[in-house]
């Protein structure tokens, strides 16, 4: 059932395979429209056949569920359901979030979640469409992925979020009895049951280099610049620019008197060349750097020349990188096992592609390219690897 009061703005439902998230999802749009609390909603899913097999087609969608006096007429062409009292659903992929722009609900439904491609961006803009009615809401229902959103989400719960968790095997009445023995003894007991089956919130990526333990158990608040001997920003730009463009890895880097590193500032982003060349050299003189690094291998002599177009007299060195990412990576892993590296500061989204990036990484498989992490590869690299006269700092 929906949670009582007017105090809340998401209602996230974490659960596993099974549960009946969707049709609790369903069920709440019915309940919307058919009593007029609202009369304009959203619905998004992770791509839009997603959106027309499971929320509106599937055994538990809303064209299934739909009570007989109040059924909705489907409008494939226009993306939209329309109800005999005139409240109206619009249909969004969240493979287009643009769609997103313009809008306006008093409500909404967002299916799988943690599935969609780019779940930050969606969700931004699904946010500014609610501007309607006296409480807009979401409910979003989604076997959980330790994905930045979802983990932000929970973090909020009992403020403007609240959680509903629930296992496969709290709905083994409407299921098969053949499914729930196959899936008991498939999966339970590993960590894609814990995700798929119980609906668990996993921290750490299997194989992954980097555990989020070292990064929190090393993390500071603060750090003072007088115990640094050396500064960098770190440079790994994207090939274009755009909303579908990977972005553009900034990341600022220092080394203490203690040879321990500190990672100081993340400002990747989706950038154009003139930007990102801006930002970091904002960030070089920000932090009075010595030195910014630039990745070559797409780059070219791009990179100083964009950087010197803003400031000809910036210290710059470039990179190449003649290995491939997992063996560059590794070295700085094991620093970070060591307790040598530090975060002042949270930074989420290098956080999630750190604790994801697997000795197998792959770009084809992982759909992205880890940017934030290339960047902070090539500044933790120059500061802690380098050789600098007869000492090396490792």
């Amino acid at each position: 059932m929906p949670p009582p009061g007017d105090w809340w703005q998401t209602w996230l439902i974490l659960a596993g395979r099974g549960f009946g998230k969707t049709r609790t999802g369903a069920e709440w749009v019915k309940s919307l429209i058919e009593s007029t609390a609202v009369g304009r909603v959203a619905l998004v899913g992770p791509t839009a056949a997603d959106v027309r097999d499971t929320m509106l087609e599937g055994e538990s969608g809303l064209l299934s569920i739909s009570s007989p006096w109040c059924r909705p007429e489907y409008e494939p062409s226009k993306r939209r359901l329309t109800w005999p009292n005139g409240a109206t659903a619009s249909l969004f992929s969240a493979e287009e979030p643009d769609r997103l722009r313009g809008p306006n609900f008093e409500a909404a439904w967002c299916d799988e979640l943690a599935a969609w491609a780019d779940p930050q961006a969606v969700w931004d803009m699904l946010q500014f469409t609610l501007r309607l009615g006296k409480h807009p809401r979401v409910c979003a229902t989604t076997t959980p992925r330790p994905i930045a959103l979802v983990k932000n989400l929970v973090k909020r719960e009992g403020q403007d979020v609240v959680v509903t968790r629930g296992s496969t095997f709290e709905n083994v009445d409407n299921l098969s009895p053949p499914f729930l023995q196959a899936m008991k003894a498939r999966y339970e007991g590993t960590r894609l049951g814990r995700q798929e089956l119980f609906a668990d919130v996993l921290s750490d990526t299997p194989g992954a280099l980097w555990a989020q333990a070292w990064i929190d158990r090393d993390r500071i608040a603060s750090a003072s610049w007088a115990d640094f001997k050396r500064i960098v920003v770190a440079i790994d730009p994207a090939v274009t620019s755009g909303e579908n463009a990977d972005e553009t890895g900034i990341i600022c880097a220092a080394i203490g008197d203690d040879g321990h590193a500190y990672v100081l500032e993340d400002c990747s982003a989706r950038l154009a060349p003139h930007e990102w060349a801006a930002k970091a050299i904002g960030l070089y003189r920000q932090y009075s750097a010595d030195r910014i690094i630039g990745e070559t291998n797409n780059g070219g002599e791009m990179i100083e020349s964009v950087l010197r177009s803003i400031d000809p007299s910036v210290s710059y060195k470039s990179v190449h990188a003649s290995r491939g990412k997992v063996v560059r990576a590794e070295p700085i892993s094991a620093l970070y096992e060591q307790g040598r590296v530090h975060h002042v500061g949270t930074f989420t989204q290098l956080e999630d592609q750190m604790t994801a990036f697997t000795s197998d990484f792959s770009r084809a498989t992982a759909g992205y390219s880890p940017d934030r992490l290339d960047a902070l590869v090539w500044a933790l690299t120059e500061l802690m690897l380098e050789k600098r006269g007869p000492k090396l700092f490792f």
